[in-house]
């Protein structure tokens, strides 16, 4: 199975040190392992996030990977994939460091990998470049035989941890307390709230989702998938990513005073019953690090050095940059906008660095930069080095797996049911 052909850009780990911040130190330039032993999600945006007691941890990484050249790995990856052959799929995320993405069979968004995991019914294991939420998803939409395993365990992403199972189950107590039984639609046939999570999300979180009604989005389909939700409820339980809700819905012409805020640390998560009665979206209390970074202060920088500068924004971002931005839309909505620029342009760029600087080797006929003059990756993507990828690769030619990621049973039936959803809400 021939590797995706990607022209890579010049090196993230390279330009780290160029101007760190509080939150983006110049420690993401050391090797991964380096922090492996240390609670947390490592150097960088989301540094500063609070991590749950009992994320997975990577422990022990050989001293061969470690102590290997990056020449020497790169070619120890690429005999390892080839006597896999067929056995095995590789999954890289738009946001991998280029020095694995090199080696991916598929890149795309979280959208893109999750149809590419429900593709190779033959293959025995499918190696996820990404975070845990996503190969928690390659899980849930492969095959009982196939084995799904992510070369890093402490790469997690911060957003996800955002909302636990216990947080959104509380929150449904408590608006059943206001709006009555949930389960019972009113004389329009709509539920009283159809919960939508964002594909950053825990398996448990999907399940839930499953269990009551909702439905999986991502940045892709958010706004199918709201328009899905709207038909079957009155209102929106959206989480965890605040933005991409607020955004999707303004968007669609919600008001938003009809979007309160709901904080898990909050009693009704720091809103009136009135104001979640008269709710058309609730927002969960959760971000990512990365594109809260991006700010109207930065565009305008943009616009005052760049004359006729195309500003484009993911919609992770907060709204007030959402809004001073020319267009916004989903990591593959920004590659499609650049790919289609006929004539040379200059583009300002509003997401993860990695995907940026690829776009900008791919594409030299423009000028494209990061609105963040800070380079700052996503900390937990970039955890994902090379020296991991070598090692499950020839752990898995050995005949034994490693760092596999199962969901359970009473789990995957109904965030199945949830993704199933989402994967026939096609933009």
């Amino acid at each position: 199975m021939p590797a995706t052909r990607v022209t890579l850009g010049p090196s993230v780990a390279d330009a780290i040190s160029a101007s760190p911040d509080d939150s983006c130190t110049t420690d993401l330039a050391e090797s991964p392992w380096s922090f492996d032993d240390v609670p947390g999600y490592g150097p960088g945006s989301s540094m500063a996030d609070p991590f749950p007691q009992h994320a997975p941890v990577q422990r022990d990484l050989p001293p061969t990977y470690r102590d290997a050249s990056d020449d020497e790995l790169h070619a120890r990856i690429r005999v390892a994939r080839e006597e896999l052959g067929e056995r095995v799929v590789i999954l890289g995320h738009f946001y991998q460091r280029d020095e694995v993405v090199q080696h991916a069979d598929y890149v795309g968004d979280s959208f893109q990998l999750a149809r590419a995991a429900t593709e190779h019914p033959n293959a025995e294991a499918i190696v996820f470049c990404g975070v845990h939420f996503m190969a928690e998803t390659a899980d849930l939409l492969s095959g009982p035989d196939q084995e799904v395993v992510l070369p890093h365990l402490g790469a997690g992403c911060s957003m996800a941890d955002m909302a636990s199972i216990d947080e959104v189950e509380d929150c449904w107590e408590q608006l059943e307390d206001i709006l009555g039984p949930l389960d019972e639609p009113d004389a329009d046939g709509l539920a009283p709230v159809i919960p939508v999570t964002y594909m950053n999300s825990s398996a448990a979180i999907k399940g839930f989702v499953g269990r009551n009604g909702g439905i999986v989005c991502t940045s892709s389909n958010a706004r199918t998938v709201l328009e899905w939700a709207f038909a079957r409820g009155r209102r929106v339980l959206f989480f965890p990513d605040q933005h991409l809700g607020r955004n999707t819905a303004k968007a669609m012409g919600v008001p938003l005073t009809s979007m309160p805020m709901w904080n898990p640390r909050q009693p009704l998560g720091g809103s009136s019953a009135s104001e979640l009665v008269g709710s058309r979206v609730i927002l969960w209390h959760g971000f990512c690090s990365v594109h809260r970074r991006f700010t109207t202060a930065q565009i305008d920088k943009a616009r005052a050095e760049h004359p006729g500068v195309r500003v484009i924004v993911h919609p992770e971002c907060p709204m007030p940059v959402v809004d001073a931005a020319d267009e916004w839309g989903s990591t593959d909505v920004i590659r499609r906008a650049i790919e289609g620029a006929t004539e040379p342009q200059t583009f300002a760029i509003g997401t993860e660095i990695n995907l940026v600087q690829r776009l900008a080797a791919q594409h030299p006929q423009h000028t494209i930069f990061c609105l963040d003059p800070v380079v700052c990756p996503c900390s937990t993507m970039y955890r994902i080095h090379p020296a991991y990828l070598a090692w499950v690769l020839e752990r898995l030619v050995a005949g034994e797996t490693v760092n596999q990621i199962t969901v359970s049973d009473d789990v995957a039936a109904p965030a199945r049911l949830a993704l199933d959803r989402m994967l026939a809400a096609t933009p």
